[in-house]
């Protein structure tokens, strides 16, 4: 008999350039949400962005370079509870006790996810906080399977470009959402939509992710909303 995964409906959600980009260039300091308030062209239509985002889903799944990248790491003098889950996957770690807290503050719950035995969260006792611990690499099929055991039934994909690959390669996306600002960024090392490993054998091939489009919806400013389904194997 062949099991059935049971794992949350996912939807990836992403900012992106035409040219593909997800940052304004390579480093931590460059940073969409940051720059692109300041670009004459984009400033004006970003909002719709973020009006979509706050449709999303009730869990959200990211990485703690994201959330160290955005000021999560800061001293802040109040932090707004939403009534949203978070999931993040941070090994190195990129988030600081303070870090941890102050997402503790802002979530409903929040699963920490990492392969580092020394993570500060482990050492911080909240029943809002489940730290997930693997022993070398992140089971990400695992991972899910776990989170819908805890109630988690959808959840918006908003990590970075290392992440994504990881798991649309591995069949755990099935919707794509993109926001597409009217702007070329370039930059070979500028961190894009998918990045991870290319594909170089005909063998490899196979890693490819077909999509039916679902809707494309242009927005005013330029800019341009598009979903797809991802055909995965059933």
């Amino acid at each position: 008999m062949i099991k059935v995964m049971k794992r949350p409906q996912t939807t990836l959600f992403m900012l992106v350039s035409v040219d593909g980009k997800i940052s304004t260039g390579s480093n931590d300091e460059r940073d969409f949400d940051k720059d692109l308030h300041n670009t004459d062209g984009i400033k004006e239509g970003l909002q719709q962005y973020y009006d979509l985002e706050q449709q999303t889903d009730l869990c959200s799944f990211n990485s703690g370079r994201v959330m160290a990248k955005v000021g999560w790491n800061d001293e802040k003098d109040v932090v707004e509870k939403i009534p949203v889950d978070f999931v993040i996957v941070d090994n190195k770690p990129h988030l600081t006790k303070r870090g941890v807290l102050n997402l503790l503050a802002r979530t409903k719950s929040l699963f920490l996810v990492t392969t580092n035995k020394d993570h500060p969260a482990l050492g911080i006792k909240d029943l809002n906080l489940e730290v997930i611990l693997y022993e070398d690499t992140v089971n990400f099929i695992d991972l899910f399977e776990r989170l819908a055991d805890r109630g988690v039934d959808k959840m918006t994909i908003q990590s970075g470009g290392e992440l994504n690959a990881l798991l649309i390669r591995a069949g755990l996306i099935d919707f794509v959402s993109l926001v597409y600002a009217p702007l070329l960024v370039g930059g070979k090392d500028t961190t894009s939509l998918v990045d991870g490993k290319s594909i170089e054998t005909t063998e490899e091939l196979k890693m490819l992710k077909t999509m039916t489009l679902l809707e494309v919806k242009p927005l005013e400013n330029s800019f341009l909303h598009l979903r797809y389904r991802v055909n995965n194997p059933q």
